[in-house]
């Protein structure tokens, strides 16, 4: 069967990052090692998740760079599994999408919610720009244009970012 994914799509940073972290089980492991989940025995046991599903996810998740698999007992050999560098990159990201879902919800209905670990005061999480401080929610203030690797159809996608193209969409 032929690939219905679409060169762009293949290039597309959203795209290939949904490929590595938009799995359900994806997202609640790395979940759960940010909040210092290392076993796996912890993860089944958080997640209630199957044996041989645990295994393929944390599989993938290590092959992916996200987790380190590194031995934490010799006799019989058992493995831990730790965030590495790329994976903890991700936990801004982990942290919006929670926030998104809390967005919905009244204060009495979330379970669970972010907070200053020194005051215990709840956090709104918001995107800026780390140059300016600009919030990125406003979709004309901040578009997405081709960058200097984008292949011909990404290019036809994304207009240059002058003033006039952007004016245009």
């Amino acid at each position: 069967m032929a690939s219905r994914i679409r060169l762009e799509d293949r290039e597309c940073p959203l795209s290939t990052t949904a490929q590595h972290v938009g799995e359900w089980w994806t997202l609640l492991l790395l979940h759960d090692a940010f909040d210092g989940y290392t076993r796996f025995d912890q993860f089944q046991h958080s997640l209630g998740i199957s044996s041989s599903m645990l295994t393929t996810r944390l599989k993938t998740l290590v092959n992916d760079g996200l987790l380190a698999r590194r031995p934490y007992q010799t006799n019989p050999v058992r493995h831990e599994y730790v965030l590495t560098d790329l994976g903890r990159s991700l936990r801004p990201v982990i942290i919006a999408l929670a926030a998104w879902g809390n967005s919905r919800l009244t204060p009495e209905q979330r379970s669970m919610i972010l907070v200053d670990a020194g005051s215990g005061e709840e956090v709104v999480p918001v995107v800026v720009d780390a140059r300016t401080g600009r919030r990125l929610d406003d979709s004309a203030a901040y578009v997405f244009t081709a960058g200097p690797a984008a292949s011909r159809a990404m290019r036809a996608r994304y207009h240059p970012t002058d003033s006039a193209a952007i004016a245009q969409r």
